[in-house]
């Protein structure tokens, strides 16, 4: 269940960091309600993952899955560039998150 978890962490992690964008600062009081409790979900399923995962694996794969996925969101609905350096350091990322799961024998 720890890799599930931390799938889980990863995901609500995606979606406060691109929901910062649109607190505005965090003066806008729905996203602002919508981001800090994806924070809360995101660190929650952390803590649970890294109970059966080592910290160091699990804290890797987090900000992995979360920098992934916000590049990925950024470019999808923020118009940030989509050269090809950019999609090849993802791709470096998403191996490192990769290679971490297949070393693992936790979880």
């Amino acid at each position: 269940m720890g890799w599930t978890y931390l799938c889980v962490a990863g995901v609500f992690e995606v979606v406060w960091v691109i929901g910062l964008k649109y607190t505005a600062g965090f003066s806008r009081l729905l996203p602002s309600a919508v981001t800090v409790l994806a924070m809360a979900v995101s660190f929650y399923f952390l803590s649970q993952a890294v109970k059966t995962l080592p910290v160091g694996t699990a804290y890797a794969v987090w900000t992995g899955i979360g920098a992934v996925g916000a590049v990925i969101f950024g470019m999808i609905l923020f118009a940030e560039p989509r050269d090809g350096l950019r999609l090849a350091c993802i791709g470096l990322i998403v191996a490192g998150i990769v290679g971490l799961r297949l070393v693992s024998n936790e979880g």
